[in-house]
């Protein structure tokens, strides 16, 4: 089965095919690095890395690019504002962005800046110029002509037949349906940073920053562009308008777009209260893993409701997986085979390919893996699981978690550097109880915690119950969740 990805531009779920039979080269909106990224950000970017992991699991190779835009309206008048360069402004928010990533299990992009592509986008304008589609007015910004792009609106679906001509918009973002020509060159103003360039001084617009990046790294055509569905208009109806008055060649063949999330049934916003940074959600004690599940938990074209019931339930999934990948791998099971489970983990692997293959359906996804743990837990307690049939277990789970990323026990040492990112930032009053447990226990290695779980069994052998007690109240204070069972003594970290 091939995969099908719905496609904004044709409205319809296609067979993805890309233009190079076993490369895939894909661009995807990155952050506007004015501000720390929220969790409604950070849906769009876990769904387009989960999408990047499918590829790669499929055997393509894939070739990754994010921008950053790091040169917009608003950093641009928050930098005058601060008194400092661009760079200075962006810089602690571009290093947050990374480090919050890294967080939450996206593999890092190939990733490209606005202010390091400067020139080439100066050049870009100048190529428009020459083609007559865009003009340069008096205060020396520059504009694309709207009207030279018939196929504006194609994207958006939406119908500027009876838009005014010669009418111009030089703001960045607008949610205006009617078209006006959009800045790609603006002028400078008193007290904002501007670049020298071959068509004068000046900033590029947005909406130019990635057209410019994404075809010097990909080409004229390349496979797939990615972003929010916000991005849908103005934004990627401006770089088709522009990339292929230029070239003459589809710009990109499939636009993979990412729905808005509800918080609580609602929309997010500072107003309301709803508002959370990832690293909030941190600072409350919610793991990075647990947010990752939820966030995949439905399907990308369809609108999640964040809800913290929902958080706390996402929890229980990922300390499900964790708790049965680590029963498989300690457990003792008499020698051969059982051929029935051996077919449920083959089946597994198959339905889970299948769900992401219908346009990437990860509830079906976690539905499959979900379904084999619970056959497997009830095969486990019957004693129906023998030595071979674990690793073709283990296998499966481990293909989910190529995709999904949450399996990993690093929780605890990610979320300490929010941690001491709140201490350095003043926001003490913020870490709650349950982030200093997490952190706690991340500072015992695993090493530390089986050395420790063997003296308490050591000193309860010799009934030396007061040390052994004492041993387990340790290690409980730090976080680590111990289970006796009928295959010795399990471990965990909260």
């Amino acid at each position: 089965m091939a995969l099908r990805l719905y496609n904004t531009m044709s409205s319809q779920v296609e067979e993805f095919h890309p233009l190079r039979e076993d490369e895939v080269r894909m661009y995807a909106c990155g952050p506007t690095v004015y501000d720390y990224g929220h969790i409604g950000n950070f849906r769009t970017f876990i769904a387009v890395d989960l999408l990047q992991r499918f590829l790669r699991q499929s055997g393509y190779k894939v070739r990754y690019v994010m921008n950053i835009t790091d040169l917009d309206d608003k950093i641009i008048r928050n930098a005058a504002r601060d008194r400092v360069s661009v760079q200075q402004y962006t810089a602690k928010y571009q290093k947050a962005f990374v480090e919050d990533s890294a967080m939450i299990g996206i593999e890092q992009p190939h990733f490209v800046r606005a202010t390091e592509n400067i020139p080439q986008m100066a050049e870009f304008v100048a190529r428009l110029v020459d083609k007559d589609v865009a003009y340069r007015t008096d205060d020396g910004s520059y504009y694309f002509r709207i009207a030279s792009f018939p196929r504006y609106g194609n994207l958006s679906k939406k119908d500027f037949s009876e838009m005014r001509a010669g009418t111009r918009v030089d703001v960045d973002e607008y949610d205006k349906d009617g078209a006006r020509d959009f800045a790609l060159w603006k002028a400078p103003k008193p007290g904002e940073d501007s670049w020298d360039t071959s068509i004068g001084p000046g900033r590029p617009g947005w909406h130019l920053e990635c057209s410019v990046m994404s075809m010097q790294e990909l080409g004229e055509s390349f496979d797939l562009h990615a972003g929010g569905e916000d991005l849908i208009f103005p934004h990627h109806e401006n770089e088709i308008a522009q990339s292929e008055s230029l070239t003459g060649k589809t710009f990109a063949r499939t636009w993979f777009h990412v729905r808005f999330l509800l918080v609580e049934g609602e929309k997010m916003s500072k107003s309301l209260g709803n508002f959370y940074t990832l690293r909030d959600l941190v600072l409350k004690g919610h793991k990075p893993s647990s947010l990752r599940y939820l966030l995949t938990s439905v399907p990308y074209r369809t609108q999640l409701n964040f809800t913290f019931d929902g958080l706390r339930q996402a929890a229980v999934s990922v300390e499900r997986l964790r708790n049965f990948r680590q029963r498989l791998a300690t457990g003792n099971f008499p020698s051969g085979s059982n051929p029935e489970i051996q077919a449920l983990a083959s089946e597994t692997v198959t339905r889970m390919r299948e769900a992401l293959d219908d346009d990437l359906n990860t509830a079906q996804a976690q539905g499959a893996i979900f379904e084999m743990v619970r056959k497997v837990n009830s095969a486990l307690d019957a004693g129906q699981i023998k030595q071979d049939d674990a690793r073709p277990l283990l296998t499966a789970l481990e293909k989910f978690d190529e995709i999904f990323a949450v399996l990993k026990d690093d929780d605890a040492f990610e979320m300490k550097k929010v941690l001491d990112w709140a201490r350095s930032e003043g926001r003490e009053k913020d870490i709650s109880p349950e982030l200093r447990d997490a952190v706690h226990s991340a500072q015992l290695s695993d090493t530390d915690i089986e050395n420790k779980i063997a003296e308490m069994e050591a000193a309860r052998r010799g009934r030396n119950f007061k040390v052994s007690d004492a041993l387990r109240a340790e290690l409980t204070a730090a976080g680590i969740l111990i289970e006796n069972t009928k295959d010795g003594v399990r471990w965990r970290r909260k």
